[in-house]
């Protein structure tokens, strides 16, 4: 078999039949050469045919790939399109302004009640924070309230205190 007469008979020829297929000469042209060295591998009977074959054969491929990559790139656009926004810088920043506010108002709480809060946020019930705390169950409710009544006031003192001067957290 000399496949430098059937490259330069069948190439072209080859190269338009795959451009047709999945219309883009440079990619027709990467699976033309493809096809060609598989031949050298294989060293067909009937070249031509099993050429065009060949080439088939990769250019369904090729689609069958696209079209994966086109539904993943749908879903991924679908899954950003979801996606809220991403907050701007001033957004952020009042957002860590307040996280540090709200931490340091943590601080200034008793141990108790600051535990009693942050179980309650991480979904503890009364019987647990009693457990971990050493309370009664019907302690846990008034614990909280109080809790959350010095939380509060902490919060704006500091929330006061940051609007008139700068206050390191």
């Amino acid at each position: 078999m000399d496949l430098s007469q059937i490259y330069r008979e069948h190439y072209r020829s080859l190269v338009r039949f795959l451009y047709r297929r999945i219309g883009d000469q440079a990619r027709a042209e990467d699976l033309a050469q493809e096809a060609f060295v598989r031949a050298i591998e294989h060293q067909p009977a009937r070249p031509r045919a099993w050429l065009f074959t060949v080439a088939a054969n990769l250019a369904r491929d090729e689609g069958r790939r696209a079209s994966v990559r086109r539904r993943h790139l749908t879903l991924l656009k679908a899954e950003a399109e979801a996606r809220p926004p991403e907050p701007g810088p001033e957004v952020a920043l009042e957002r860590r302004e307040t996280v540090l506010r709200v931490q340091a108002a943590l601080s200034r709480l008793a141990e108790r009640d600051r535990e009693a809060l942050l179980l309650w946020e991480e979904g503890f019930n009364y019987d647990e924070i009693a457990e971990v705390l050493g309370l009664s169950r019907g302690s846990i409710g008034t614990t909280l309230g109080r809790a959350r009544t010095r939380l509060a006031a902490a919060y704006e003192e500091l929330e006061h205190k940051g609007s008139g001067e700068d206050v390191a957290y």
